[in-house]
């Protein structure tokens, strides 16, 4: 890909041991899914402690062009339910806007065409278009742009999805729910199924706003029911947080993330685990009525590799990438072939940047193997990917002159992570 010299960010250098304490916003899962409940809700509800980022505000403008009322308020925002109208959406990359929102478009009164960034029109839609269909919902078209011509209700019914892509095509139909006339039950005929505690989030959230789903292997049933207005309080976001704790894990140093919950759906949890068996110190202090998680890395150079199925931690996939390139043995991430349907093909973005760094990175069918060797600074594109340019980041702390080409993009998520990125290296 071209990348403009005006676009490289010099990734910080540390040549000692980093500790910082790092406070990360909110989680981006959990807000824009709270962000559809309440708009589909029977009243007024509240959010706290939202996501302000790329992807939640194209969410909130998604569904303020389609009637709903927001007001913000301090960290709490008042989200007021309407009859929804005919609008134009932009998705940005936003899987969780292209996704979610097509469903809830069924109930608007007119149509209401979706369209994206250019490498948004390659992320796969058919799953969840046709799954309308199915559900008595017209749509014209089968990628972005496509449009989806509400009538103020849909019927619902039983409806067969593969959702080996994307779990986020199971979490779109069931937030919508209970809206339709008859319910909707959603099966997913394919042995795979990515990202499975997205799916609980999903079903603890609607739980939450009063809405009942039945489980059970991978068939998901909502009855027609009301979803109750209610008040969402929003973790800090997980993944967001790893690429600072990976700082702590390449550098044998400490880094600590306040208001860690000790029970949560978010998959970014995991990286407790990973850290530990990659050599790392990791434990979760009682502050008051929170906690906050410390993890102290090895002594630089001391990071073991490590074989870890990922097919419900996806998105951790470019943070665990990045650190074995710091380990001492072979790394080998598998479960993960359906990251090539992400913001980019990540697989094949991360074996080629870490090879054009000097590293050793091999694209298998469902993932990837990383053998230790030593690397050299150069361009580390990000393909307007935020996970991709965050791995950038954690490569660079331990190379010196890593450039990493956009790294804006990390506004999808983060906003502002390169100035916090910057802080904590030279506090």
């Amino acid at each position: 890909m071209m990348v403009r010299m005006t676009d490289l960010w010099p990734a910080p250098h540390s040549a000692t041991p980093i500790t910082h304490t790092v406070e990360v916003p909110g989680s981006k899962s959990m807000t824009n899914r709270a962000y559809i409940l309440t708009a589909l809700a029977n009243g007024q509800s509240t959010i706290a402690g939202a996501l302000r980022s790329r992807d939640t505000d194209l969410m909130e403008a998604a569904l303020a062009s389609m009637g709903v009322e927001f007001a913000h308020e301090g960290g709490t925002i008042r989200v007021n339910p309407r009859e929804l109208r005919a609008a134009e959406v932009d998705c940005g990359l936003a899987g969780t806007v292209m996704r979610f929102l097509p469903p809830v478009a069924a109930f608007a009164h007119g149509p209401v065409l979706f369209d994206g960034d250019e490498y948004a029109r390659n992320r796969p839609m058919t799953t969840i278009l046709d799954a309308l269909r199915q559900l008595g919902v017209a749509v014209a078209g089968d990628t972005l742009p496509f449009t989806v011509h509400g009538r103020g209700s849909a019927e619902g019914g039983e409806v067969e999805i593969d959702a080996s892509g994307s779990s986020q095509f199971v979490s779109g139909l069931l937030l919508s729910a209970a809206r339709f006339d008859r319910g909707v039950t959603v099966k997913n005929t394919a042995g795979m199924l990515p990202s499975m505690p997205h799916i609980e989030m999903t079903i603890q959230m609607l739980a939450d706003a009063g809405v009942r789903v039945r489980a059970e292997g991978q068939t998901w049933q909502v009855e027609p029911q009301t979803i109750q207005a209610t008040h969402f309080d929003i973790e800090p976001d997980l993944s967001n947080a790893t690429p600072f704790l990976a700082a702590a894990a390449v550098t044998g140093g400490a880094v600590r993330i306040p208001h860690w919950p000790l029970d949560t759906t978010q998959p970014g949890d995991v990286i407790r685990l990973i850290l530990e068996r990659m050599g790392c110190e990791v434990d979760l202090i009682a502050e008051g009525k929170h906690h906050t998680l410390e993890v102290r890395g090895p002594q630089r150079g001391g990071l073991r590799g490590l074989r870890i199925d990922m097919s419900d931690i996806g998105e951790l996939t470019p943070t665990v990438a990045a650190l074995a390139t710091q380990a001492t043995t072979p790394s080998e991430l598998t479960g993960i072939a359906h990251l090539r349907g992400h913001e980019t093909d990540r697989l094949a973005a991360l074996t080629r940047e870490i090879n054009n760094l000097g590293g050793a990175c091999e694209e298998l069918p469902d993932g990837l193997r990383i053998t230790p060797a030593e690397l050299h600074g150069g361009t580390w594109a990000t393909y307007d990917d935020h996970r991709m340019a965050t791995a950038g980041a954690i490569i660079g702390l331990t190379t010196e002159g890593v450039m990493v080409e956009n790294i804006g993009t990390t506004a999808k998520t983060l906003p502002d992570f390169d100035e916090m990125w910057t802080a904590m290296v030279h506090r």
